[in-house]
C-alpha cells in the first residue's frame, strides 16, 4: 500500500498536536480528499474530534496495547480507501512505554508506518533556540524522517520572523504558522479535552475553525507533497474475521454502552464482536429506559459517567434491567465507567447495585501500561492469561464488605488483585484494546451464546 501519510508529533504535551491534527484532518476534507484518522497511544477522546473532522472513524495506533506487529496491518484496515491518512502522536515524539525503550512511541509507529514526520512546535519565550530543538528531535534518531515544522501559537509576526530564519538555518521547511487563538481551544476537564459526544454543536464549531485556520495558517500543498513520500507497505490489512478464528454459532445480541456518558470503545470492538457471531446493538444508558430486545450480553466502555451521577442514577428502569441481566449469569465485560455504573453507588448517586461496591471521585489519577494476568476465570479470560492494558481514572472503588464483590480480576506488578469477577459480570478499572487480544472476543460470544441456548 502506498496511500500517502503523515505523522503529526511535538516535542512534548501540550505544544498543540490535536489543534493542528484535527485542523488539517477538515481542512483537507473541506477540499474533498478522503482523509483517514489515526492516533498513537491508547487515547478516546481525540479520535473523537478527529472523525467529526474527516468525516470517517478515528482509529488507535499502539504498540503496547495491541502489538508492534499489528500496528500496519491496523492501519491498512483503517485507511482503506482513503486519498491520505493523518496520524497524530501521543506526548512528545520519543515518549513511549516507561521502561520500554521506544515502544509505543510516536517515532516508532512513524518508524512503521514509514511515514515521514511533521513537528509540531510551540514557540512561546523561545526565538532562535527552537532551531536547537528541532536540530535534536530530527537527529536523535536516524530513521525517523522530520519534513518539516507547524508552529503553534506564535506570539506576533516578527516572532514567525525569527523562528522561520533560524529553521532555515538548519535546513528544516517551515509549513506554517497559527496565531494564539484560545477561543477556537477545545475545553477540557479532569481527564483531558471534553469528548465531542458531550458538546455536539459547539464541537462541530470548533472542528470547523480549526480547519479554516489551519487552511489560512498552513501550506496544505506541502504537507501532502511530504505525506507522498512515505515508503510503500507490504502486509495484509487487519481482519477482524481472521483474528477471532471460528463464527460462535447462534448470533447471540451482544448491547454496546454508548452516548455522552460512556464514549470510550475502541472502533475494533465492536468489529471483533461481529466477526466472532454476535449482532452488536446500541443502548445509551442516558437516554434509553430498557435494554434493546432480546439481549443477552452487555459491553459498558468508559466514559464519563461522574458527570452525568445524577442523570444515571434517575433512570431507574435501565439501571434495574441491567441488574436483572447480571442475576442470569448473562456475560457483562465492563471497563472503569462501565465499573462505576455496575457500582451500588458513585458520589452518593444510586448506581446499578450489580456489585456490592461504592465509587467515588479523589484527587488522585491513576495513569499507566499495565501487564495484566487474569487471577479469575470469567467471561474475558481463562485463569493465569497475560493481557497488556491502560489504566487511566481519577475514582477508587470501596467494597463493603471485603471481598463481597466478587473474586479479583486481574493482578499486575506492584499490585494487589484489581477488579472484579461475580458470576457473569468481569468489571474492572484495565482497559483492554481487543484487537490486542482477540481471543477476548470470541471467549465473551461464545459466552453470550451459551446463555442463549
Amino acid at each position: 500500500m502506498s496511500t500517502p501519510r503523515v505523522v503529526i508529533a511535538a516535542p512534548a504535551s501540550g505544544h498543540g498536536k490535536t489543534t493542528v491534527t484535527t485542523g488539517i484532518l477538515a481542512a483537507l476534507a473541506h477540499r474533498g480528499l478522503a482523509v483517514s484518522p489515526h492516533k498513537v497511544g491508547p487515547d478516546y477522546i481525540d479520535p473523537g474530534y478527529h472523525a467529526l473532522a474527516a468525516g470517517r472513524l478515528g482509529r488507535n495506533l499502539d504498540a503496547f496495547l495491541c502489538g508492534e506487529e499489528r500496528i500496519v496491518p491496523l492501519f491498512l484496515h483503517g485507511a482503506a480507501g482513503a486519498d491520505i491518512a493523518v496520524v497524530e502522536g501521543v506526548m512528545g515524539l520519543y515518549d513511549g512505554a516507561s521502561g520500554h525503550g521506544e515502544l509505543a512511541s510516536t517515532a516508532q509507529v512513524a518508524k512503521l508506518l514509514r511515514a515521514p514526520v511533521v513537528l509540531v512546535v510551540d514557540p512561546s519565550s523561545q526565538g532562535r533556540s527552537v532551531a536547537a530543538l528541532v536540530h535534536g528531535f530530527a537527529t536523535f534518531d536516524p530513521g525517523v524522517r522530520i519534513g518539516g515544522v507547524i508552529l503553534n501559537r506564535v506570539a506576533s509576526e516578527r516572532h514567525e520572523q525569527v523562528v522561520r530564519e533560524a529553521l532555515d538555518e538548519i535546513g528544516v521547511p517551515v509549513l506554517g504558522a497559527l496565531p494564539r487563538s484560545d477561543a477556537i481551544a477545545a475545553p477540557s476537564r479532569h481527564l483531558g479535552l471534553v469528548p465531542v459526544a458531550e458538546r455536539s454543536a459547539a464541537s462541530v464549531a470548533t472542528v470547523r475553525a480549526l480547519g479554516e485556520l489551519v487552511d489560512a495558517c498552513v501550506d496544505l500543498d506541502a504537507v501532502l507533497d511530504i505525506a507522498r513520500t512515505a515508503g510503500s507497505l507490504h502486509a495484509p490489512a487487519w481482519d477482524a474475521r481472521v483474528e477471532v478464528g471460528e463464527r460462535v454459532e447462534g448470533r447471540p445480541r451482544v448491547a454496546l454502552a454508548s452516548g455522552a456518558a460512556f464514549t470510550f470503545s475502541y472502533a475494533e470492538t465492536a468489529e471483533l464482536l461481529t466477526a466472532a457471531g454476535a449482532e452488536v446493538v446500541r443502548v445509551d444508558p442516558l437516554r434509553d429506559e430498557a435494554l434493546p430486545e432480546g439481549v443477552q450480553a452487555l459491553v459498558v466502555g468508559g466514559g464519563f459517567p461522574e458527570m452525568y451521577a445524577a442523570e444515571l442514577s434517575a433512570n431507574v428502569p435501565l439501571r434495574t434491567s441491567v441488574r436483572e441481566l447480571a442475576a442470569t449469569g448473562a456475560p457483562i465485560a465492563a471497563e472503569c465507567a462501565g465499573l462505576l455504573y455496575l457500582a451500588r453507588s458513585l458520589d452518593g448517586q444510586q448506581m446499578c447495585g450489580v456489585l456490592d461496591v461504592d465509587a467515588r471521585m479523589t484527587g488522585q489519577l491513576s495513569l499507566g501500561y499495565r501487564d495484566a494476568v487474569a487471577v479469575t476465570d470469567s467471561v474475558l479470560a481463562s485463569e493465569g492469561q497475560r493481557v497488556r492494558g491502560h489504566e487511566f481514572h481519577r475514582t477508587a472503588c470501596d467494597p463493603t464488605p471485603v471481598g463481597t464483590a466478587g473474586a479479583p480480576a486481574w493482578r499486575w506488578a506492584g499490585g494487589s488483585g484489581e477488579g472484579f469477577v461475580r458470576g457473569g459480570v468481569h468489571a474492572s478499572y484495565l482497559h483492554l484494546h481487543w484487537a490486542g487480544a482477540p481471543h477476548v472476543a470470541r471467549r465473551f460470544v461464545a459466552a453470550a451464546a451459551g446463555i442463549a441456548s
